[in-house]
């Protein structure tokens, strides 16, 4: 027995499918077998019956019908096999026959009725007298113009009967078969499908109680294996998701920690006194440093906080371009000088470019890529900021380096929530996932292109503001 659920709902339904096309075929198959035997039998009786009639009219002499003589030769001629033929005058009543024992009765089947009123009659019944069913053909006998007599083929159909009923049963015979056939078929075709998803819902209870470790095994195809697939792509990014936020904790912990620790040790350490004004000064430097550390750390959580809840509001207005990566050059040229980085901007178009955008949230994209190619830059190296109008309607900006570069493995991630390619570089991870929000919040694209040992390329595309005066700043939620 089929345990409840789809197995049994695909074997059910295949077996009233089959099931009812198997009838219909036998029911048609019957009925088309029976009126082929009926007809045929009847076609042979009417074709002899026409031949009788024809004889009669022939060669019947005047005055001279009802010679017994000439109706026994009559039924000798046309006598057939397993059949009975009668001479019936206009009422019904036997005037010959080739059975010898003849009916004490008028016969009023509707055969005869039909062929005293001058057409050919047929009738299917069951005899009177021997309560046998029969197949009865008359037609009418003319003498001068009139109809006079009428000749009647009788045959018994119980033979034909019993041979319909034996093609019936071996039909149906085969109907079951091929039922029992296609039954154990759609229970295999049931396991095919009930199995893998079988395996696949225990697997799925394991993943939904935490164990993301477990993957479903087995080479399904279609659907089902594209469903497989799906859910071990799932589990495994559900692991690398934790991963990279176990990875996030311990990073920002650190990131945390570092600045607290400097901050807490150099509260204390003034607390106690004694220190000359340099050295206060020093001290406070370092707080004030570290603060605006801290701060920068949790901006950044609280902006990418906003970006996922859809909560980021921007100013709107018209930002010139070359201005805002100048203001941004200005921010990060003592962090290069350190490093002895040259930073250049090269303007390749010919006019003013200006974009509808946060000039604030706009800086701050391009302060993080500047900054990310500083970091991972070498020393003496240089940083290149490039403006070029590459449609009529788009602004491209580009910052290249010749930097370390980006291995494949870790191109496509970068952009990643968390993700880091050197956890020993600080940093929470965010800043690509934020610059790449806001980008797209802009109505822009930005791009990776790098090269292990080579450097890097980020491309940020822009939408350029209509040629007319530009509109009030005002404050969108997005």
């Amino acid at each position: 027995m089929i345990k409840k659920g789809i197995g049994r709902q695909i074997v059910l339904q295949y077996f009233i499918v089959v099931f009812v096309t198997l009838f219909m075929v036998e029911l048609i198959f019957s009925l088309a077998i029976r009126v082929y035997y009926y007809d045929t039998i009847y076609n042979h009786m009417y074709t002899h019956s026409t031949w009788a009639s024809d004889f009669f009219q022939k060669f019947v002499r005047l005055n001279a019908e009802r010679d017994p003589d000439y109706f026994t030769e009559m039924l000798r001629t046309f006598e057939l096999d397993n059949t009975e033929l009668m001479i019936l005058n206009k009422k019904g009543e036997v005037e010959a026959s080739s059975n010898a024992f003849q009916a004490d009765k008028a016969i009023q089947t509707s055969d005869v009725s039909q062929a005293a009123a001058g057409s050919v009659g047929k009738w299917i019944g069951r005899q009177p007298s021997t309560g046998e069913m029969v197949m009865a053909v008359s037609t009418p006998l003319q003498v001068r113009g009139e109809n006079r007599y009428i000749v009647r083929f009788v045959t018994s159909l119980e033979a034909v009967n019993s041979n319909l009923m034996k093609l019936t049963l071996l039909s149906g015979a085969v109907c079951l078969a091929v039922l029992a056939l296609v039954t154990l078929f759609s229970i295999g075709l049931a396991n095919s499908i009930v199995k893998p998803i079988n395996n696949i819902r225990a697997v799925s209870a394991h993943m939904a109680k935490g164990k993301f470790d477990v993957r479903i095994k087995g080479n399904y195809r279609y659907e089902l294996g594209e469903l497989a697939a799906t859910l071990n792509y799932m589990a495994q990014e559900i692991v690398r998701s934790n991963q990279i936020k176990d990875d996030f904790i311990s990073s920002i912990s650190h990131e945390l920690r570092t600045p607290l620790t400097g901050i807490k040790g150099w509260s204390e350490t003034l607390t106690l006194g004694g220190f000359d004004p340099e050295e206060t000064k020093i001290g406070m430097g370092i707080i004030a440093k570290e603060t605006d550390r801290l701060i920068g750390l949790v901006e950044e959580m609280l902006d990418f906080s906003k970006l996922q809840q859809k909560e980021m509001k921007l100013v709107i207005g018209r930002v010139n371009l070359k201005e805002l990566l100048q203001e941004t050059m200005l921010n990060v040229w003592a962090k290069a000088e350190q490093k002895g980085i040259q930073i250049k901007l090269e303007d390749r178009t010919v006019q003013t470019i200006i974009v509808v955008g946060d000039g604030n949230r706009l800086k701050q994209v391009f302060l993080n890529l500047v900054d990310n190619a500083i970091k991972f830059s070498n020393e003496n190296s240089w940083i290149h900021l490039v403006i070029t109008r590459t449609e009529p309607d788009w602004v491209l900006i580009e910052v290249v380096d010749n930097g370390i570069g980006i291995s494949d493995e870790h191109l496509n991630k970068v952009k990643d929530r968390f993700f880091q390619v050197n956890h020993q570089g600080g940093g929470t991870g965010l800043g690509l996932a934020i610059s790449q929000q806001l980008v797209e919040l802009h109505h822009g694209e930005m791009d990776i292109h790098s090269e292990l040992g080579t450097g890097t390329t980020v491309s940020v595309k822009l939408p350029l503001a209509e040629p007319e005066e530009g509109t009030e700043e005002s404050g969108e939620p997005v």
